[in-house]
């Protein structure tokens, strides 16, 4: 039965990448006062089944100096590890619940990494190198902060379940609280997932598309798909902690849409970040507030404690 229900989840899933993809053509073609895809079925709704059909159906072309069967695994194990992270999706009557779900959501997010590495590596191309290398270091650069800010609200709850943060905002929402935290934490899942203008492993003005540079067909669908999950993963993580997650009423799912359209607006609005100035950011910046929250929190947490036992 829970196989079934993921199953499912998963289908929804890849159908909500499909029309993800549709709204930021839309979205970016409005903000940018040019035509969208408006021609394929009514309202474009065709046009992300034609793109799918067009990149599994294109030619596979593998470079001549790859290692074939790295280069062909690594975007199957990258899809793979977005899509494993739906597992969290905390349902109280769905999939499973995790009395460690934090430590679970930390390591497969940890694991995404090694996808822009190992893709970068074995297609054995100068620029999907310098790709995977920029990757990295983002990657050891703004997860820091990342981690840490997440650790702040599950030691507020004292508890490491999702669905548990979710029971506790129906009153209250944590963003009126730690509003700065939420700004930090919005930039950091941009960085996390690749996006402008973090995008810096896939700079196409100066990578070429970056580690993911030689793949194409199956191998850039996969990759695609992975990326935009983790965008509307990474939506709805940030619904949950900061707007009330309450998953059986229609205006979550409203909150998720609107999150997803803040990835697309910011696109749109802002050019890439020099990469010294990511790092200023995140270790200068960043890290030195976060951590000074999280002293904040320790102590406010002893004081409860203090006069609960007193």
């Amino acid at each position: 039965m829970y196989l079934l229900t993921f199953m499912f989840l998963l289908i929804l899933v890849l159908v909500c990448v499909g029309f993800f993809t549709l709204l930021e053509r839309k979205v970016l073609s409005y903000m940018q006062y040019r035509k969208g895809p408006n021609k394929v079925g009514f309202l474009g709704l065709l046009q992300p089944f034609s793109d799918g059909l067009k990149l599994f159906l294109s030619e596979v072309v593998f470079p001549f100096n790859s290692n074939f069967l790295i280069y062909c695994f690594f975007p199957i194990f990258g899809l793979f590890q977005c899509l494993m992270m739906w597992i969290l999706f905390p349902f109280i009557n769905n999939l499973i619940s995790m009395n460690f779900g934090l430590l679970m959501f930390l390591c497969l997010m940890s694991m995404s990494i090694y996808t822009i590495i190992i893709c970068g590596w074995c297609s054995n191309s100068s620029y999907s190198v310098l790709g995977s290398i920029r990757g990295l270091s983002q990657s050891i650069s703004y997860e820091v902060s990342f981690s840490v800010i997440l650790l702040n609200y599950f030691i507020l709850i004292d508890c490491y379940d999702f669905f548990f943060l979710s029971l506790i905002q129906f009153n209250f929402w944590l963003i009126y609280m730690f509003f700065p935290l939420f700004l930090c934490w919005f930039s950091c899942i941009l960085a996390e997932t690749n996006r402008s203008p973090y995008d810096f492993s896939e700079g196409e003005s100066e990578l070429i598309s970056g580690f993911n540079v030689e793949y194409g067909s199956c191998g850039f669908a996969y990759l695609f798909i992975a990326e935009y999950s983790s965008i509307i993963f990474m939506s709805m993580i940030t619904g949950l902690i900061f707007f009330g997650g309450n998953f059986y009423s229609f205006m979550f799912f409203m909150k998720l849409v609107f999150l997803c359209f803040c990835f697309i607006w910011i696109r749109s609005s802002f050019p890439r970040f020099r990469y010294d100035k990511l790092m200023y950011l995140c270790w200068k910046c960043y890290l030195p507030m976060i951590l000074n929250c999280t002293f904040f929190f320790f102590f406010i947490k002893f004081i409860i404690l203090y006069h609960f036992f007193l």
